[in-house]
């Protein structure tokens, strides 16, 4: 049987992932809420449909891969809750599924490491509602992988532009830490589980080097030539909603199970090395 992914949310995580099927002879299915951007999904090599409006029982049929890669709702996992009842009768050939999940469902722990046996206590609302979809995706009883990612950036998704004109600020707040990751190391990962699956794992897709936000924007700048964005305190910053509550969970995320159980190298295990890649990368397009 041909190998044949279905993603629903073919986004910047999925497109990496699809750019090393594709050449493998794959068969690919994505997911958009837009059909103005059949075009791009198409240029990848990946058939796009429609979700949630569009009908995806003749892909889910031939699919031995479902990645998930779309936000839980208050009602839960908004794929789940159009297929969910029907979706081994519908999806026959499953032989894994992956669904990304987020650091955010660790919660605070004030600067301290989480590994992926620390219990799930998330201080907000959205990692309340990702524990909550983990927990649905658990309960189908389908080859379940859950990924969880800390912070996401690579080309076109880092700090370059802010810093360029003059939007970006150093935000200090004593203290905090975040985990981040390359897109590039994503796909890896997933790649790697693809090759050595393991249901019911969870894996936590991070570096290896934890810094303050304020860190990554200043070696940025220096990348740049340009001298650092301007500090302002975390009581004066002007945050969305979304935005401050990152600012409301400090850890440090542990990544030793995707090293020994998958035996991933990472591409780039620390910010300094992954924001030089992301640089060169746009200046190469």
């Amino acid at each position: 049987m041909t190998k044949t992914l279905l993603t629903i949310g073919q986004g910047y995580s999925a497109n990496a992932l699809t750019g090393h099927l594709a050449p493998k002879g794959w068969k690919l299915f994505g997911t958009t809420r837009s059909p103005e951007k059949f075009p791009a999904i198409q240029a990848l090599g990946v058939s796009p449909l429609l979700f949630p409006e569009g009908d995806l029982t003749e892909a889910l049929s031939e699919a031995t891969h479902l990645l998930i890669s779309v936000s839980p709702s208050e009602n839960g996992d908004p794929f789940l809750a159009k297929y969910g009842s029907k979706l081994h009768k519908h999806a026959p050939n499953l032989e894994w599924v992956g669904y990304l999940s987020t650091t955010g469902v660790y919660g605070d722990h004030a600067g301290g490491w989480v590994t992926e046996e620390t219990p799930l206590t998330p201080s907000s609302r959205r990692g309340l509602m990702r524990v909550e979809a983990e927990n649905q995706w658990r309960g189908t009883g389908l080859p379940l992988h859950i990924f969880r990612l800390a912070g996401i950036y690579g080309p076109h998704r880092g700090p370059f532009e802010k810093i360029r004109n003059g939007t970006a600020r150093r935000i200090i707040k004593e203290g905090q830490v975040f985990s981040r990751t390359h897109v590039d190391d994503i796909a890896q990962v997933l790649l790697a589980s693809i090759n050595s699956p393991n249901a019911g794992a969870a894996y936590n897709v991070c570096d290896d080097m934890p810094a303050p936000p304020q860190d990554v924007l200043a070696y940025a700048a220096e990348l740049l030539g340009m001298a650092p964005p301007p500090e302002v305190r975390f009581e004066d910053a002007e945050l969305s909603p979304m935005a401050r509550s990152f600012y409301g969970e400090s850890k440090r995320v542990a990544n030793e199970r995707i090293k020994n159980d998958l035996g991933v190298t990472l591409l780039y295990p620390d910010y300094k090395s992954g924001l030089q890649a992301v640089l060169a990368a746009e200046t190469r397009k």
